[in-house]
């Protein structure tokens, strides 16, 4: 019977698939078993000779220093971690069993390559962070910043971008973008890429190669729709993205998609809220809390403000006439040409039927009020053209000044409404001050 053939130790040692280590008290290698270059990059012949800490990562140097001497000690270790920096450059994680051999003044240590399941905690920490920052972010804005760090700290990119589709005007809009190298806007919406990744969406990301470096595009989708694209760009001369790193950015774009569907819904019932509906002016529960917002300013400021009151003359009787199809739309025009003749830091809102109210934010004398009163009656006098009908519909209008005709919202808005009826009286398309102000 032939003896069982002998395998020599370092044999044996050099058929596992951890690295075990030996180093002496400055931590130099003595000697290292094969799976060190699987999993360091570097040969055990490289690796003699040379310090542990060459290898490992700069952040984690101190606190394996302070592993090290606790160990040398006399504490053995069974489970410290740490990161060392590969022969090609990238990040490794390390688990090790370490234990200081006095009588021979070495330590023994095995080192397990832990990076794949560090990589995966790493993953999923970010998908709860996804997910997380898609319901708690509280604007747009915030939540486009947050993806953006989210994926940068987990793949390696050096551009990003979120482009939103209007469906109705068939146009792109970029409300974020970060990154020098990251192709212009207008280039991009250009670009046949982004056009074939909205209209129509693929499945899977579409990338363009560009140099060293990939851009993708992955759709944001609603309901099965395209609402626009998330369009990352990969680091130059970094490893292509593995099929790992592209469920991710589906994951992102698919989460980023309903969060920007939920804050477009709710913007949407908060304007519905706050405005008419028919002319799309504030109404009046806008109105009076932005003249309450006017009111507090010019209070402390020692400013002043005006309400304009506005009825139009004939209204009910063009209304009545061609009936409220042609009614609502000269509402509707109406309303476009009031915005037109004040500022944009004025307000212009709708109170219900034909009356409208203007709030001149700041004034500095009444006769301001009454150009902006005088330049609305310009404007409104010109004929309205509806559904072929040419129309004439001016207003009478009512102006109260702030401190002059009320301290308060209510009375400015009443005294406001009697000058508008003493105007109507004196035969409409005209102007008329409270009748509290001074002649």
């Amino acid at each position: 019977m032939n003896p069982a053939p002998v395998i020599s130790h370092d044999k044996l040692l050099d058929l596992l698939l951890d690295v075990v280590c030996v180093v002496n008290k400055e931590g130099r290698f003595l000697s290292v078993s094969a799976a060190s270059e699987r999993v360091f990059g570097y040969t055990p012949q490289e690796l003699i000779g040379r310090t542990a800490f060459e290898l490992i990562h700069p952040d984690d140097q101190e606190a394996t220093r302070q592993i090290v001497e606790r160990i040398t000690a006399g504490q053995p270790s069974s489970d410290h971690e740490n990161r060392y920096i590969h022969k090609q450059g990238h990040i490794v994680h390390i688990m090790w069993s370490t234990q200081w051999f006095a009588a021979e003044q070495v330590r023994v240590g095995v080192a397990r390559d832990i990076t794949a399941r560090k990589q995966a905690e790493a993953r999923q920490a970010a998908v709860y962070a996804v997910s997380a920052a898609a319901h708690s972010a509280e604007t747009l804005p915030a939540l486009y910043q947050q993806m953006h760090t989210l994926i940068d700290q987990n793949l390696p990119i050096e551009a990003f971008s979120v482009a939103l589709h209007d469906a109705e005007r068939d146009q792109l809009s970029f409300p974020y973008q970060a990154g020098d190298s990251l192709t212009a806007p207008a280039q991009i919406a250009a670009n046949p890429l982004l056009a074939q990744t909205i209209r129509p969406y693929p499945h899977t990301p579409k990338t363009e190669h560009s140099g060293q470096s990939n851009q993708f595009c992955i759709p944001l989708l609603h309901d099965g729709a395209p609402i626009g694209a998330l369009v990352v760009q990969s680091r130059r001369g970094s490893p292509a993205f593995n099929a790992r790193d592209t469920e991710f950015l589906h994951f992102v774009a698919s989460q980023l998609a309903t969060a920007i569907s939920r804050h477009r819904a709710h913007d949407k019932l908060s304007f519905l809220a706050q405005h008419d509906q028919l002319t799309q002016l504030p109404n009046r529960a806008l109105l009076m809390d932005r003249l309450q917002g006017a009111l507090l300013r010019a209070q402390r400021t020692g400013g002043q403000l005006a309400v304009l009151y506005l009825d139009l003359d004939s209204f009910k009787q063009i209304n009545d006439t061609y009936g409220h199809g042609v009614g609502d739309q000269l509402l509707q025009q109406v309303a476009v040409r009031l915005r037109q003749s004040v500022r944009e830091s004025d307000s212009c809102g709708r109170l219900g039927g034909d009356e409208f109210a203007v709030l001149l934010d700041s004034v500095g004398q009444r006769q301001d009020a009454a150009s902006v009163a005088e330049k609305i009656l310009s404007t409104l006098a010109a004929p309205f053209l509806v559904e072929g009908h040419t129309l004439t519909c001016t207003p009478s209008v009512g102006i109260a000044v702030y401190p002059e005709h009320g301290q308060n919202e209510r009375l400015l808005m009443q005294h406001a409404d009697n000058a508008m009826y003493a105007a109507k009286r004196n035969g409409g398309a005209s102007y008329a001050f409270s009748p509290n102000a001074p002649a």
